[in-house]
């Protein structure tokens, strides 16, 4: 692995369907600004860190920055990633009269037909491996049939047992229970097992990411470690609550929901505590960063894809970036000279 200024750089992109929408336009904001400062406007966020980590939405995007053209070279700038929500968002989270009936809502079946998803990573992605990735890179997943976590990585891709379409790969990192159904995915070797999102165990892939870029490179110190930590956004003014009295008859069913929301909340609130308290402790607060926009227009569901969110989502970010431009462009230029 390559590094720039000595620094070894992660960029780690949490889960949050259609909400991906909010570090898409950050990273096509700060992608912009590199271009500006290096004088190249062919050139590539990813080009400037050395892993990438991303779990359901941020591993498509992650996917996304580093899947390469003809040439070996990042095939789609961050405003193209972006475009993958803001243009095909609505297809993607689309619902037909029949499958809300059959679903009762998603309450008896997944909520969403793969059929459209599947599609796009086909348009994105193509035959491209997880071997042919620009970058090194690690995309979370976990095998309900081995009950265990999985990272799929370039590194490891090497052997062929290993080794995946990324199309695959995109369809086990997003397949969020009761939204889509579990991907049945087949290494190039054939090895076949079922997955669902990796944002299970980790929405927030950074402390993931840290251990994976430690053990790939043996850095022996923090100090020579900068992340920049992606999320999809928050709504802290209309977050869900729940009372005692709501709460404390729930079976199953009344669970299902309320507790995947919970669960992908609080472990990205955890590593980003955790990763405080690390790089605090080594006096390296300026090489850990966590962009989390609050939503002040846009619906937090994560499959509310319709043409009004998604305006809604962009006006999020967009607000963000502009009150933030000091935090930014001081990013861009750690990104830059490290």
């Amino acid at each position: 692995m390559e590094t720039k200024n000595g620094l070894v750089k992660i960029l780690s992109i949490d889960g949050g369907g259609i909400r991906g929408i909010i570090p898409g336009t950050i990273l096509k904001y700060l992608e912009e600004k590199i271009q500006e400062k290096t004088g190249n406007s062919e050139t590539r966020i990813s080009d400037y860190f050395d892993l990438l980590a991303g779990t359901s939405t941020g591993g498509i995007l992650t996917l996304a920055l580093i899947c390469p053209n003809e040439q070996g070279k990042a095939k789609y700038s961050a405003k193209k990633a972006v475009g993958f929500y803001i243009d095909r968002g609505t297809e993607i989270f689309s619902v037909s009269t029949r499958k809300k009936i059959t679903s009762l809502g998603g309450l008896i079946d997944e909520k969403y037909s793969v059929g459209n998803l599947e599609k796009v990573f086909e348009e994105y992605f193509g035959k491209t491996k997880l071997s042919e990735l620009t970058k090194p890179c690690l995309i979370t997943s976990y095998d309900i049939k081995n009950r265990k976590e999985v990272f799929f990585n370039k590194t490891d891709a090497k052997n062929p047992d290993r080794d995946f379409l990324i199309t695959d790969v995109a369809r086990a990192t997003s397949a969020a229970p009761t939204y889509f159904e579990p991907a049945h995915i087949h290494s190039l070797k054939g090895i076949a097992n079922p997955m669902i999102d990796g944002g299970v165990f980790a929405n927030n892939p950074a402390m993931c990411a840290l251990v994976e870029v430690t053990k790939l490179e043996k850095v022996p110190s923090l100090n020579d470690i900068f992340i920049l930590s992606l999320g999809t956004g928050e709504d802290k003014k209309n977050k869900k609550t729940f009372s005692f009295d709501e709460a404390k008859d729930w079976g199953q069913i009344g669970w299902v929901r309320p507790i995947i929301d919970i669960m992908m909340d609080a472990n990205s609130e955890t590593v980003d505590y955790q990763l405080n308290k690390i790089f605090e402790s080594t006096g390296g607060t300026d090489r850990y960063y966590r962009l989390q926009p609050e939503l002040e227009n846009a619906d937090p569901d994560m499959g509310n894809a319709s043409k009004k969110n998604i305006k809604a989502l962009v006006k999020d970010a967009l607000e963000y970036i502009e009150v933030n431009k000091d935090k930014l462009d001081k990013i861009v230029k750690l990104i830059i000279t490290g």
